[in-house]
């Protein structure tokens, strides 16, 4: 599986989605609410978004969950996580993430993926964050969610 708050999907998590999917037969693509965020898209917003930007790839499972990470993993026999790292900090991050989940439940396996060069600076929040002033969001997310995100900004400023 592929977890993330996906809010929204970038171009750098469609890479990591890419080359996931070429490594298992069903990839579930999951999106996890995180009560400490304030997400600029509803779950349901995200999930249209993520499955207009992923239908391409027939092994694509799109869905939603609330609540720790390892207990959907359980619940649908998935054993393997992957994540996509841009920087040092990411993986220090994910290897505490894994270690603690790894604790919960035994069977849990992690996959890093390097982000390619180009993605290696885009986050979601820094999409949130030039969208907002209005600046050019092209480059950092797929053009099937790009009129949808660039509205999304558009009403919060007026």
């Amino acid at each position: 599986m592929y977890p993330g708050s996906f809010d929204p999907l970038t171009k750098g998590h469609v890479n990591v989605v890419s080359r996931a999917a070429q490594l298992c037969d069903i990839l579930h693509v999951v999106i996890l609410t995180n009560p400490s965020k304030k997400p600029a898209f509803t779950v349901e917003q995200r999930m249209e978004m993520a499955k207009l930007c992923l239908s391409k790839w027939a092994n694509i499972r799109v869905d939603s969950y609330q609540g720790l990470l390892v207990d959907y993993m359980r619940d649908k026999s998935i054993h393997v996580v992957v994540r996509g790292l841009r920087s040092e900090s990411d993986f220090r991050f994910e290897t505490e993430m894994a270690a603690t989940n790894a604790l919960m439940y035994p069977e849990y396996e992690t996959i890093l993926l390097p982000s390619k060069t180009d993605y290696s600076f885009t986050s979601s929040s820094m999409v949130r964050e030039v969208a907002s002033y209005g600046g050019d969001i092209s480059k950092m997310v797929p053009p099937e969610i790009l009129p949808i995100v660039e509205e999304r900004f558009k009403q919060s400023e007026q």
